[in-house]
Formats: structure tokens, sequence, C-alpha cells
């Protein structure tokens, strides 16, 4: 597996791990709008990996 490939499967994992989190922490304590802000810049940077590695 080449460097950009690894570096795309952690991004997409660190996603998943923090929307989790992000949905752990709304259900105990109630929603943080920053929180899925960040969530989502996250999650469109990931996106934006993996099309710049495919293309």
């Amino acid at each position: 597996m080449s460097g950009s490939a690894k570096s795309t499967k952690s991004m997409a994992v660190l996603t998943v791990v923090v929307l989790v989190i992000v949905t752990a922490y709304t259900a105990a304590l109630g929603s943080n709008g920053w929180l899925w802000f960040g969530w989502v810049v996250l999650g469109l940077v990931t996106i934006g990996m993996a099309t710049s590695r495919s293309a």
C-alpha cells in the first residue's frame, strides 16, 4: 500500500471515530454546532483526499 493510500485510509478511520465521539457527546450532553461543523469539515477533507488519490 502506498503512503497516500495509507494516509487516506487513516483519515477515513479518524472521520468515523470522530463521528462516533460527536454522536456520543450529543447524546450525553446535547448538541454542539461547532463539533458537527468540525466533523463536516473533516469529512470533506477526507472525501477530497480520496477523490484526489483516485484521480
